[in-house]
């Protein structure tokens, strides 16, 4: 049998664009914005004594959440199954990567079907 000969076109392309690298920063920035809100005031109030953001242009999405210093680490630790119920609303299958205070360690990244209610 002869395979039909496809166009190049309809191939999916080789390197991101412009507008590619645009769509994923307001991806992002949206699905954050979503997020922050979803969450109830405890969990807001812990992400605002860190940085943190959404990767959209990874698969699957990633929270990456950087602590600034042990007292918001240990509270985010605390806090993840509330995390991650609220990010499961956005992604079945997100990761969350949370790095310590002053690059004080390793980073942990998990799934979000890691982490089970306590």
């Amino acid at each position: 049998m002869n395979k039909p000969s496809v166009h190049p076109d309809d191939f999916p392309p080789t390197k991101a664009t412009l507008l590619d690298e645009l769509l994923h920063r307001q991806l992002a920035e949206a699905t954050g914005r979503l997020f922050f809100q979803a969450c109830c005031p405890v969990i807001r109030a812990l992400l605002c004594h860190c940085h943190w953001y959404f990767n959209a242009k990874t698969s699957p999405l990633t929270l990456i959440i950087i602590c600034y210093d042990i007292e918001s680490y240990s509270h985010i630790d605390d806090a993840l199954a509330q995390i991650v119920d609220r990010l499961k609303r956005f992604s079945n299958n997100a990761t969350i990567r949370i790095y310590p205070p002053n690059n004080n360690g390793v980073y942990w990244e998990f799934g979000i079907d890691e982490v089970h209610d306590s």
